[in-house]
């Protein structure tokens, strides 16, 4: 069984995002860029299931500028056996349509049974394209799991999803997508070793104009703001009693 797992280049989320007025976007120069949080963990249950035998390949996938190719040997320094490149224009802005099409289309050439991906990307918080992609190519599909087991006979999966009244056990015939929530697991480091040999790991490059995808884009983007967390203020409190008359005080009862 193949295993393939998108994985995305985003600001590291531990750093404060800072916008540029001119272009009314997020400023990446100079930025400290990190692999999706999200996408580390489906990396990681990918990884688990080819160690307990159950998949024969993983396959990490990327679109993106040149630079994306340093979260695709992170990946690979992971323990993921190879990766596709999707290779883009610097000035494209893919949004959610655009990258299910994209991923639908080296899916289908892979043949792969199982997609593992981050349930959402930290920077626009989307929460798009697995839905997106389950719909373009007609796969069973899981959102937002803690919970993953494979069947005996690999044919079906059984997950856990976390909604808003608890938790939803779902049983899945393969081929399906999983998006991964942050309980599932946590990923691992790369080690040394690991990262020496990602060098000398299979990284195919596809140019994005060869796939004939429709890279038109559907939504526009208004503006974008900083959040106003520096005018935030916190307040230790002791009691309900407290609790009460300082929510009223805000106007909020």
């Amino acid at each position: 069984m193949k295993i393939i797992i998108p994985v995305k280049r985003v600001l590291d989320p531990y750093t404060q995002a800072r916008v540029n007025k001119q272009t009314q976007q997020v400023d990446l120069s100079n930025a400290k860029m990190a692999m999706n949080p999200f996408c580390e963990i489906a990396v990681e249950e990918a990884l688990t299931l080819k160690e307990g035998g159950a998949a024969t390949e993983t396959i990490a996938v990327s679109i993106g500028t040149d630079k994306t190719v340093d979260t695709l040997r992170t990946a690979l320094a992971m323990g993921v056996d190879r990766a596709i490149f999707i290779k883009t224009d610097s000035e494209l802005d893919l949004q959610p349509l655009h990258v299910g099409k994209i991923l639908a289309n080296i899916i289908q050439r892979e043949e792969a049974q199982l997609i593992i991906m981050g349930k959402q990307a930290v920077d626009n918080d989307n929460n798009q394209t697995g839905q997106i992609l389950s719909g373009l190519l007609n796969y069973s599909l899981g959102t937002f799991i803690s919970k993953f087991d494979l069947s005996s006979d690999s044919n079906s999966v059984e997950v856990s999803r976390e909604i808003d009244s608890g938790i939803e056990t779902r049983k899945l015939n393969l081929p399906a997508i999983v998006t991964v929530d942050l309980r599932l697991n946590e990923p691992r480091y790369a080690s040394l070793p690991n990262i020496m040999k990602a060098r000398s790991k299979p990284l195919e490059t596809i140019e994005l104009s060869s796939l004939g995808i429709d890279t038109s884009p559907r939504i526009k983007v208004v503006s974008v703001e900083e959040s106003g967390t520096k005018d935030r203020a916190s307040k230790q409190i002791s009691s309900a009693e407290e609790l009460f008359t300082e929510l009223n005080q805000m106007g909020v009862l």
